[in-house]
């Protein structure tokens, strides 16, 4: 007689667990109300529409009805909750990026877009390699540009993520803009859970911005157009100040009770390379300047701490992803790459 009245009490009281970590989970967000309804119908929708008809000429009609078929997406939210630069150290991040797999696919990618590679170093002045890096790293040379609409990743971040509402209602602008300019359905573009796109996962602020018709068929595609993704990639870089044929990082000693003193806080290199010498910072490298803007890194790699100096191009790198993580994948795999596609350069390296 007593197992269903303990049953029930068992339960009443596993749903009301259930519920507290609901609640818990919801404050974490920033929110504590869970948007069941149509985007058209969010207590910020109104404004954002009078905006864009405002700002942009944009149709309220048209706007109501993107937004009415953008739909809420948990596990977007659940995913921007923990991205893999900020959980993982540097010796469990690099065994994701750098594999034979990824280097042997960046070879075939070369191989097959090898006329877009060329000019893109001779228009730009980066690297093949360091191009193949991104869209390596990004989406696997295009086997994973991701899967969610576009309209409802930006959608579910500006509308129900407090932390980067601000941030994501801009690209939310910018993607309604992007697709008018570009003449495509805005229902019908997949990318990243953040949104970001194609085979080098522009998000649509950077696709205005810099992406371009690298082919010259009077139309910009990087789902599907390798030759504008390597266009568009290279531009970038130049854009943010990418310095053709120097140096990126190189790993280095530290000697001395000050050194720790030169490991900046900041993605930006703030002290010179003299100085970090003065902090006990240890280096072979002949063509590096004393006045040259550098970074002291301090990494949890897979045999311990690891000790780097990173320069402009590395910085340049982190203003594509705003993480030393992912700069030094890029820089290591691009390495790696280099030594399979240029084989037989007798050029002396810059780069460790």
């Amino acid at each position: 007689m007593l197992k269903k009245p303990y049953k029930f009490v068992k339960t009443c009281k596993q749903m009301n667990y259930g519920f507290i970590a609901l609640n818990i989970t919801l404050a974490a967000m920033g929110s504590t109300n869970v948007w069941a309804g149509d985007y058209s119908n969010h207590p910020e929708a109104k404004s954002f529409i009078q905006q864009m008809k405002s700002e942009h000429k944009m149709p309220e009609e048209k706007l109501t009805k993107l937004l009415t078929n953008a739909k809420r997406q948990q596990s977007i939210l659940d995913a921007i909750s923990r991205p893999a630069e900020k959980t993982k150290t540097w010796g469990e991040y690099q065994k994701i990026f750098l594999t034979p797999q990824r280097v042997k696919a960046a070879v075939t990618f070369y191989q097959n877009n090898l006329k877009a590679f060329k000019l893109a170093e001779q228009r730009y002045g980066v690297p093949a390699e360091t191009i193949l890096a991104i869209i390596g790293v990004e989406t696997f040379y295009g086997k994973n540009k991701g899967s969610y609409r576009v309209l409802d990743a930006l959608a579910t971040l500006g509308f129900d993520y407090p932390p980067r509402a601000k941030f994501f209602k801009s690209e939310l602008k910018h993607y309604l803009l992007m697709t008018e300019e570009q003449k495509v359905d805005p229902l019908s573009l997949k990318g990243s859970y953040a949104g970001a796109m194609g085979y080098p996962q522009f998000i649509p602020s950077s696709f205005r911005h810099y992406a371009v018709d690298f082919d010259n068929d009077g139309k910009i595609n990087l789902w599907n157009n390798p030759t504008d993704a390597i266009g568009s990639v290279a531009n970038y870089f130049r854009r943010h100040g990418w310095q053709p044929g120097e140096a990126v990082a190189f790993p280095v000693s530290v000697k001395g009770k000050q050194f720790e003193k030169g490991i900046g806080k900041d993605l930006k290199p703030a002290s010179t390379v003299s100085e970090l010498q003065q902090l006990g910072w240890r280096y072979q490298h002949a063509n590096l300047s004393g006045e040259a803007k550098a970074r002291g890194v301090e990494l949890q790699g897979v045999k311990g701490k690891e000790y780097w100096l990173t320069l402009n191009n590395f910085y340049v790198i982190t203003r594509y992803n705003h993480s030393t993580l992912y700069a030094m994948a890029v820089h290591q795999l691009s390495n790696q790459i280099k030594a399979k596609i240029k084989p037989k350069s007798k050029a002396k390296a810059k780069e460790a």
